[in-house]
């Protein structure tokens, strides 16, 4: 977790509700099964917000090629200051991760996999806890990954981890713009932060595309 996402909001929207400074190579919406390694818009701050293209799958300076290790799409809350791939990151370089939904499994009696979508009851967007640095010398490449942590008891009927959701305000904290430190804010959502229901099998293939991917079934 997490592992699949949507993001269906505007980019200008997305830059005008974060106050930041849109970047021109942002992937274009609206994109119903984001997979790892793609593009995602990121909002990063240094002095002043900007909202950017990163690569979704965090590659620490070590690897020798992107494909040199193990693919870190998400880093955990309770081990993300330990971990020599992510503990500088989460000290000097966090970001928040939006997005319009994700998806998560569950299994039937026949080990079959079945998706789940799940949304902000208002159709806002979902506003994921983040790390980020770039890779390589050349020609860096920006990555990043989204923090999770355990998952709450509404949540663990469908997965044991989910992912850390910042509020609007608590966005400069982890941002780092308000001095503070962001480690209280790795914590599961609270109840009604989110919506849930099943989806079409269709999904479970990283090639599948379309809205009808997160009509309820």
């Amino acid at each position: 977790m997490c592992g699949r996402m949507t993001m269906t909001h505007p980019n200008d929207a997305m830059a005008q509700l974060f106050e930041a400074a849109p970047a021109n190579d942002l992937p274009e919406p609206p994109t119903y099964n984001l997979c790892p390694t793609q593009s995602v818009g990121v909002v990063v701050s240094d002095g002043a917000r900007s909202y950017r293209a990163m690569r979704w799958g965090f590659l620490p300076h070590w690897y020798k090629a992107p494909n040199g290790g193990p693919l870190l799409i998400n880093a955990r809350a309770e081990t993300i200051a330990e971990k020599p791939a992510f503990k500088a990151a989460v000290r000097a370089r966090r970001c928040l991760i939006p997005a319009t939904g994700f998806y998560e499994w569950t299994k039937d009696a026949d080990d079959t996999r079945l998706p789940w979508y799940f949304s902000r009851p208002d159709g806002g967007p979902l506003v994921f806890a983040g790390i980020w640095q770039n890779w390589g010398t050349d020609d860096p490449i920006p990555t990043c990954a989204i923090v999770t942590t355990g998952a709450s008891d509404w949540m663990a009927e469908t997965h044991h981890r989910e992912p850390v959701v910042v509020t609007q305000a608590d966005w400069a904290t982890w941002l780092g713009e308000s001095g503070d430190k962001g480690a209280p804010l790795m914590r599961a959502a609270p109840e009604g932060t989110y919506q849930r229901w099943r989806v079409d099998r269709a999904v479970n293939s990283n090639r599948a595309a379309g809205p009808e991917l997160i009509e309820p079934i």
